[in-house]
């Protein structure tokens, strides 16, 4: 089952003014601008999501995101592995979520 890592998550209550500096300090071109949700291209296919709303379940540090085509069965692979993930969430999207062992948010996701 491939999967790749492609997104990192910063949850925050300043996402104007990191948006900003993302954008115009670090150079990092803004690829997505919804409400609530920045994405800029950090390189290597890897993007620094801004997510204004607080994080569910709370989190104390950056959310790491995984994509995959199949959630559902990377998270079965994972968990037959000692992994701890969750249900899968499905909208417009799948999303799964799960912890390191240090309590670092993992999230799974098709998008």
């Amino acid at each position: 089952m491939k999967m790749a890592m492609r997104r990192v998550i910063l949850f925050t209550r300043k996402i104007d003014a990191m948006t900003a500096f993302y954008r115009d300090v670090m150079g990092l071109k803004l690829v997505t601008d919804e409400k609530g949700w920045k994405e800029l291209a950090a390189g290597g296919g890897v993007r620094i999501a801004l997510h204004s709303g607080p994080p569910t379940p709370p989190v104390k540090g950056p959310k790491l995101g995984f994509m995959t085509k199949d959630v559902a069965k990377l998270r079965e692979t994972l968990n037959a592995r000692g992994g701890t993930f969750g249900k899968v969430r499905a909208g417009t999207y799948q999303l799964c979520d799960g912890k390191d062992p240090d309590g670092n948010v993992i999230s799974l996701s098709n998008r």
